[in-house]
């Protein structure tokens, strides 16, 4: 189950709204709302990938990505189970 992030989007949406109509430096800004300046610069980092302005994978290829890997890691389990599986039937019936 994916971990819900600690500051919903509408936060971070208006972080960065403060942050580019130029409000403070990024620690000011950060301390009046609470956050790490280094959280700050990712979601405006992130923003800017979303929108086009730089190369990277937006927010969702990245969610895509990670449900991917989620599911491939399910799958290899299950074929490796089935695997072991078909060994044990073909080494059960090769001795009777």
């Amino acid at each position: 189950m994916p971990k819900t992030p600690p500051y919903p989007e509408q936060f971070r949406r208006e972080a960065i709204r403060l942050l580019r109509r130029g409000g403070p430096h990024d620690p000011e800004l950060a301390r009046d709302l609470g956050v790490s300046p280094q959280s700050l610069r990712n979601w405006f980092k992130q923003s800017d990938v979303d929108e086009g302005g730089r190369e990277g994978l937006t927010s969702d290829e990245r969610d895509e990505l990670r449900r991917l890997r989620r599911e491939l890691r399910v799958v290899t389990e299950e074929r490796e189970i089935l695997e072991k599986a078909a060994a044990l039937f073909a080494r059960e019936s090769g001795t009777r």
